[in-house]
């Protein structure tokens, strides 16, 4: 995918200005990666991205340069930026600190959130029983039941270190949904911690939200290696014939 095929941005609000402008670039970069609509690896310049969202270079240049900072982009081997991929090592520190952030999440949670908050946990985890292996549907059920955790912890600074640490969830490639089997057992994960939340077990809603992550993790390690896996199958199959190189005519004395 290129930003060429993108669809075309939403048009910008009159009236803005420089500062509005570099708020806009960088929410709506910042939304095409979070969405994967940017994919990890893809390269990035500043000309197709300010054709796509139809403002000057300039915000674009700030956006991009924003989105570098918090390590979303990176600089690409053919010049311009690209957004960043993780390797296993640093897929294993993102889901180490997850697992802490959620544990405390979901133990808060078990000490703070009312009647109505259990409620939508609860409604939350039966549709998702509805949706079958539909990685993609199961995934975005998935943010909001963890998103509806965050907030019924009743901690600000709890919620914007999460909603930090999740910016970079597009950045691990496709979803742990895809690993079979994982819609269900992720589905009885999520019941233990909402029991033990309305059971007011703080402890028991720690461990449960603990294990849920480090079951992710598995199911993402092997997400990773089969793409890995796949990617090199590809590579392969482009590759010449052996024998091949053999075969081309030599070059005469004018080469």
């Amino acid at each position: 995918m290129t930003i060429e095929d993108l669809t075309e941005a939403p048009p910008e609000e009159e009236g803005r200005g420089a500062r509005g402008r570099n708020e806009w670039a960088y929410d709506m970069l910042h939304e095409a990666i979070r969405e994967g609509t940017i994919e990890p690896g893809q390269r990035i310049m500043e000309v197709d991205v300010s054709a796509w969202l139809r403002v000057s270079r300039t915000p674009v240049r700030e956006a991009m340069r924003r989105l570098q900072a918090e390590g979303l982009l990176e600089h690409a081997a053919g010049g311009g930026l690209s957004v960043a991929i993780y390797d296993l090592r640093a897929i294993a520190e993102f889901y180490a600190t997850r697992e802490s952030l959620e544990g405390t999440a979901a133990a808060l949670a078990a000490r703070h959130a009312d009647t109505t908050e259990m409620g939508i946990l609860r409604a939350i985890l039966e549709g998702m029983r509805t949706l079958g292996d539909d990685p993609r549907a199961q995934a975005r059920e998935n943010e909001a039941f963890h998103e509806h955790i965050y907030r019924a912890a009743h901690n600000r600074f709890l919620l914007k270190s999460l909603r930090a640490l999740l910016n970079f969830v597009p950045l691990l490639g496709r979803t742990t949904y895809h690993d079979p089997g994982r819609s269900g057992s992720a589905i009885e994960e999520h019941a233990e911690i909402v029991a033990a939340i309305v059971a007011r077990d703080p402890a028991r809603a720690e461990e449960a939200a603990r294990a849920h992550i480090r079951h992710a993790y598995e199911s993402r390690v092997r997400v990773v290696t089969q793409d890995v896996r796949e990617a090199a199958q590809r590579r392969s199959a482009r590759r010449p014939p052996i024998g091949l190189a053999e075969r081309r005519p030599k070059a005469g004395p004018s080469e």
